[in-house]
């Protein structure tokens, strides 16, 4: 397939339409990559731009007192006969009009008309988000071309339905074994049932009272879940092991190392073994920094915590203050019938231009 041509100058509704209808599943980036690219060089003055892979980045250098980076995924999930695009009254259908085309589209949008901004700008149209943290295209930008990622705010047009979302929580994963003795089931007795010595973690789990925690005026919702459990031998033997899944999506003024900690006292002296098997750390609000307090007080002073991890956490962790704000309802991301409204696209669009040219 051939990079179709995109109009930056559009409104972003229809480009967020035009960017739906380049197929771009992980791993699958390239032509629409190609299309940003040709993009941004033939549409837009005074940006550096280079290639990394499938991503595609742009900058100024202005002399601005300030700089704003503003990134997105150019990804989708797979396809779920939800190619090309349809607009339906107020709302626009396709894979990614939400997650995060429509957020891709305000920026490109905004790169192309903004003469004069009040800061100096840079842009990351990144691959392979919504597959293994390994693939993504930020972690291979932050190795290979880390200058790029200096900012004095960070935005990520993830859907908030245009509200900003300020950090992420972190999450962790553990898996708790048991151990017992393997028997025939009509001879129960004769074993000891390793299912069952996993009871008292169940029961620890759905007494646990989650924390809430107030940061910045965000406030965090902590989580403990078992999400996945697994044993058995067959229909007529006791098993002598088991495995529980555990993930803990925890407050961001948590490090990874005291929420495993945590972990460990809520299931202390249970005669069962943890290990952790996956974590990400979460990414305070930062919203005291100047930056991002013009920028929530562009958007009506309105913000909120984001539940659920986001690339947030990666400019987080290179001291970078960054929010989540993007039309589109996250809870429709990757579902058959995802849309967003197209009110949203133009209003965000609007927030984000008197704060980038105030």
């Amino acid at each position: 397939m051939s990079a179709p041509r995109l109009d930056l100058h559009a409104d972003p509704i229809e480009l967020t339409a035009a960017l739906v209808d380049i197929p771009s599943v992980s791993q699958d980036e390239a032509v629409i990559a190609d299309s940003v690219e040709q993009a941004l060089r033939e549409q837009t003055t005074g940006f550096e731009i280079v290639r990394s892979g499938n991503a595609v980045l742009a900058r100024t250098r202005l002399g601005r007192p300030s700089r704003v980076l503003l990134a997105g995924h150019l990804d989708t999930v797979p396809i779920a006969d939800n190619v090309p695009s349809r607009r339906d009254g107020e709302l626009l259908y396709g894979c990614g009009t939400a997650d995060m085309k429509s957020g891709d589209a305000v920026f490109l949008h905004l790169a192309a008309t903004i003469a004069d901004p009040a800061h100096d700008l840079t842009l990351v149209f990144y691959d392979c988000e919504e597959i293994a943290a390994a693939y993504n295209g930020l972690g291979r930008i932050e190795r290979d071309l880390r200058d790029w990622l200096d900012a004095d705010v960070a935005i990520l047009g993830e859907p908030t339905a245009g509200q900003i979302e300020a950090g992420c929580q972190g999450t962790l994963r553990v898996r708790i074994s048991a151990t017992g003795v393997r028997a025939h089931s009509a001879r129960s007795w004769l074993g000891d049932n390793a299912i069952h010595r996993l009871a008292p973690v169940l029961e620890r789990l759905a007494a646990y009272e989650p924390r809430s925690v107030d940061i910045d005026g965000c406030v965090y919702r902590e989580g403990l879940s078992a999400v996945r459990i697994a044993g058995g031998v067959a229909g007529n033997v006791v098993p002598d092991a088991a495995d529980l899944d555990v993930n803990f999506r925890f407050a961001p003024d948590r490090t990874v190392e005291q929420a495993l900690a945590h972990v460990r006292d809520v299931l202390d002296g249970l005669d069962v073994t943890l290990e952790l098997t996956d974590s990400s750390p979460g990414a305070l609000p930062g919203l005291a920094h100047p930056a991002a307090a013009d920028l929530v007080a562009a958007a009506g002073g309105r913000f909120r915590a984001k539940y659920g991890w986001t690339d947030v956490a990666r400019f987080a962790t290179l001291g970078i203050p960054a929010v989540n704000y993007g039309p589109g309802d996250p809870n429709l991301a990757h579902k058959r019938d995802e849309h967003v409204p197209v009110k949203q696209i133009t209003e965000v669009a609007g927030t984000l231009r008197r704060y980038l040219a105030a």
